[in-house]
């Protein structure tokens, strides 16, 4: 693994702490889906974990009416705690379980209460301050990678052992 060095105005994500720390956003976010725009908001939450790029939490008014729906099956982090899927909604679209909630976050993580986490390889397109976002590789991981991050990034092939 070689580390690339951020230039001006850049972010290495191998600066990024572990355990994951919890930044708030004025970027504006957008997440598009069957050509509608699904959420937008100005006041989300950037969580920096060491090589993974952010991942954004949108706040659940961030959404439009009918857009997203509960999902069966959860997952555990173990930093954030157990987590809950929603599919969300637009167009003539579903993303099956594209987004995800803790609904009784760890301490520590409690601002992620009532916000959602979208991956953005499962919808149109995620878009950060204009700029489209690149998902995170790996089809697990749910990271937002912009010209802002440089990594490597977990999720890339030859880092699964990371």
């Amino acid at each position: 693994m070689r580390r690339e060095q951020p230039g001006p105005g850049q972010e290495s994500v191998w600066d990024y702490p572990r355990p994951p720390a919890v930044q708030a956003s004025d970027e504006t976010v957008e997440v598009v889906l069957g050509g509608q725009v699904v959420a937008r908001t100005t006041s989300s939450y950037r969580v920096l974990e060491t090589s993974h790029p952010p991942t954004y939490y949108l706040p659940l008014g961030a959404f439009v009416d009918g857009s997203r729906r509960p999902a069966a099956g959860s997952s555990f982090c173990e930093w954030k705690g157990v987590a809950a899927y929603y599919d969300l909604l637009g167009g003539d679209l579903v993303a099956a379980r594209a987004a995800w909630t803790y609904p009784d976050p760890t301490p520590g993580f409690e601002v992620l209460r009532d916000h959602l986490a979208v991956m953005p390889g499962a919808v149109d397109r995620c878009v950060v301050d204009g700029e489209v976002v690149t998902a995170q590789a790996g089809g697990f991981y749910g990271g937002w990678i912009t010209s802002r991050v440089v990594g490597p990034f977990k999720g890339e092939p030859g880092t699964l052992g990371w």
